[in-house]
């Protein structure tokens, strides 16, 4: 069984936490770890378990990479989607990877962003759809409502699917979407209807022959896409020319809804897409008064409310119902009863073209990461870390020179043509259109402090000469 992992969401509804360039499948929301790296630990004391194979935007191609690193994980595949096509088309390319090798295993298609608290009962559920699966149904996952949620799509259980199979395997009879609210409290009462999960399980020549039987189309994009691929480095990049010619479908709509093979496995097990602020507020834990705090937090008088600070002491008086996330560049204070409305704060962010909706003010690269600490007219400041081995590309700028103090470490700098170490308390100047790269040949960090000065100095003034992780 391969665990298909699909890590293409944006988040907007969890900022200013999520953002476009880190949402929030990379986040820390509900302990030490990311949304991502649960997901896959979760998968733990599964029996005849595979490498992962997560499939992401490339933006993100790095942060999955070393999430992965810092589980251990043994030769996990990471294909790259060059534009988002919703799930049928990630998935189909998926079946096909999967049957590169001549086998034709089950996949287990999680999302990447998803809270499941009863992992013993997860793994019951998995376990009881595997019979299935291997019968060549195609299962998907309903969960028991807890409430009648408006943002959810529904599945209505029919008639147990099969004798042969566990009485909680049943026929699927419809899949509905978004019910409004009386629509969704009839369903709840009737005990006939559950979440749609999004989460599945089927034989990948299963999956393949459906699609080919109900979107051709998408099949074909996806094996011309996989077929032209190229390796680059850790990553599979899809061919883009050919994956976007695919039809953009949920696997809902291309399959599920419309095959005779879709079952049905019933979860129980404090499952949530974790979709919003307030959401994520029900399924942390909480103070006698209700509230759930992250970082730095000081409460008086307060109940039932989030309150995460990332970088700074937060102090709330006499609110209830409040959502307060405070980052580095932004601050977010709402109503939970108008949390939804994050979605138009995002929407004004990008039609002021604000850096805040894809960017945080600590940005991450494969060689380490950088805070921009200040700016201001044609200066900046950024506090730069390199990763012991890493190294910045070669490069130069048309319009800014640069400052680097070494904090700690050591740096190995070229500089036009000279090249030299810069340790602890040491500095060098890079001056404009000057060739220069940043190396950390050490064992530690290295830690140190940039200054930049000119007439601009966006991000995309930077002409790259080489680079070792192949970007452009």
């Amino acid at each position: 069984m391969i665990p298909v992992i699909l890590s293409g969401g944006s988040g907007t509804r969890l900022w200013p936490l999520s953002r476009a360039k880190k949402p929030k499948q990379f986040l820390p929301l509900l302990n030490d770890k990311s949304m991502l790296q649960n997901t896959l630990l979760r998968l733990k004391g599964l029996p005849d378990l595979a490498a992962p194979m997560v499939i992401c935007n490339e933006d993100h191609r790095f942060m999955v990479a070393e999430q992965l690193r810092e589980l251990s994980l043994v030769q996990p595949e990471i294909i790259l989607e060059p534009v988002g096509r919703n799930t049928a088309p990630a998935i189909a390319v998926a079946a096909l990877q999967a049957m590169r090798a001549g086998d034709d295993p089950l996949l287990l298609v999680l999302a990447a962003d998803h809270a499941i608290k009863d992992i013993p009962a997860f793994h019951q559920a998995i376990e009881q759809a595997v019979p299935a699966a291997k019968l060549g149904k195609l299962v998907t996952f309903g969960i028991v409502p807890t409430s009648a949620h408006t943002g959810y799509g529904y599945i209505r259980r029919g008639a147990q699917a099969d004798t042969a199979l566990a009485e909680s395997v049943s026929t699927v009879a419809q899949f509905y979407e978004k019910p409004d609210a009386a629509t969704a409290q009839q369903f709840v009462d009737s005990g006939e209807y559950f979440w749609n999960s999004g989460m599945f399980l089927f034989k990948a020549s299963r999956l393949l022959a459906e699609l080919q039987q109900f979107s051709p189309d998408i099949v074909a994009a996806a094996e011309r896409a996989l077929a032209k691929a190229t390796t680059d480095l850790d990553f599979i990049r899809l061919d883009t020319e050919a994956f976007v010619q695919s039809p953009s479908d949920s696997i809902d709509y291309a399959v599920m809804e419309k095959s005779a093979n879709a079952v049905m496995v019933p979860l129980d097990a404090g499952w949530s897409d974790v979709g919003s602020w307030d959401v994520l507020w029900q399924v942390m834990a909480k103070d006698e008064l209700g509230n759930a705090c992250r970082g730095d937090v000081l409460l008086e008088q307060c109940k039932n409310s989030y309150v995460n600070a990332e970088q700074r002491l937060v102090a709330v008086i006499g609110l209830d119902d409040v959502v307060v996330v405070e980052t580095k560049d932004a601050v977010l204070v709402a109503s939970k009863a108008h949390i939804q409305g994050v979605k138009n704060i995002v929407a004004k962010l990008q039609s002021y073209g604000r850096s805040e909706v894809d960017l945080h003010r600590e940005v991450f690269r494969p060689w380490g990461k950088y805070d921009s600490v200040d700016h201001g007219n044609r200066y900046q400041v950024k506090h730069i870390t390199v990763k012991p081995g890493a190294k910045l590309s070669v490069q130069m700028h048309h319009h800014r020179a640069e400052h680097w103090v070494v904090v700690s470490g050591s740096a190995l700098v070229r500089n036009g043509d000279r090249e030299f170490l810069v340790t602890e308390n040491e500095s060098t100047f890079i001056p404009v259109g000057t060739v220069h790269s940043l190396e950390n040949p050490g064992k530690i960090p290295l830690e140190l402090i940039e200054v930049q000065s000119g007439s601009y100095l966006g991000e995309d003034d930077i002409v790259r000469l080489e680079d070792k992780y192949g970007r452009n």
